[in-house]
């Protein structure tokens, strides 16, 4: 079978399983030496077939920056995926949970992008390029049986993107972004703490990485984009009828209910 027709199959597979809620095998064993750059053009089939069917790309999520995220899902990079107009609820939104297949929750920063990013940014690069920065959550979410994952397989599977909410802007110096706390409790009870420097030692440092993978590829971070940048914690899991709350502290919270 030629390449391309295996990688089309492995993304067809994926996009069938957010219709049917039923996972897939681990792409890494439907073609066994899957590598990186195949896990990625994967990725990109999707998103072209998504855009293609009137869906708009409004931003990227950045995963796996935390040491936390990293021991939980056993790698040791970061990686990224696209998400669409259709995956964003505004904070306080009723979240049906019956869209996903084993959602989990991950407190965040989110960047609204007022200016372009390319290729060889650097850090101060990505401060000058933020517009806004919001409170949010990325829910989690996998396509792959069983959260049996490895790097290829999340980046295969749109790095498990399930959703993102998103909350009002917040009035915080991107100098301290570090020194930001939040606190995620899901169902009342304690799920998660961790500050901005958990997050690739600056929530923005993953944004710079991520302009230097894209612009790889000859694609650059657009003004107007949301870019979230990675877990202060590890993802804990959410069901009907819980609400997910994150506190960050004197930038106020962020809250939602799974239904």
């Amino acid at each position: 079978m030629a390449r391309q027709q295996q990688l089309a199959e492995v993304a067809e597979a994926l996009l069938q399983a957010y219709d049917t809620r039923e996972p897939v095998a681990p792409p890494r064993a439907l073609i066994g030496d899957l590598d990186l750059d195949d896990a990625y053009r994967i990725q990109r089939l999707q998103e072209e077939a998504v855009t293609g069917a009137g869906r708009r790309v409004v931003g990227r999520k950045i995963g796996l920056t935390s040491p936390a995220m990293q021991r939980q899902l056993g790698v040791d990079n970061p990686d990224f995926g696209f998400v669409t107009d259709d995956l964003v609820f505004a904070a306080g939104s009723e979240v049906p949970v019956g869209r996903f297949i084993a959602p989990r929750v991950e407190p965040e920063l989110a960047f609204v992008l007022g200016s372009d990013l390319r290729a060889g940014a650097t850090l101060a690069d990505a401060r000058e390029a933020v517009d806004t920065v919001h409170p949010a959550v990325e829910i989690i979410d996998s396509r792959v049986r069983d959260w049996d994952i490895r790097l290829v397989d999340t980046v295969a599977d749109n790095a498990s993107c399930g959703a993102v909410i998103l909350g009002s802007a917040i009035d915080v110096p991107l100098d301290r972004l570090t020194e930001v706390t939040a606190g995620m409790s899901v169902g009342g009870a304690a799920a998660g703490t961790g500050t901005g420097a958990d997050v690739m030692g600056d929530p923005l440092a993953p944004l710079a990485w991520l302009a230097g993978v894209l612009g790889e590829q000859g694609v650059a971070l657009r003004a107007g984009e949301i870019v979230l940048t990675g877990s202060f914690c590890a993802a804990a899991p959410v069901v009907a009828g819980e609400s997910v709350d994150v506190d960050y502290g004197p930038y106020g919270r962020l809250s939602a209910a799974f239904v």
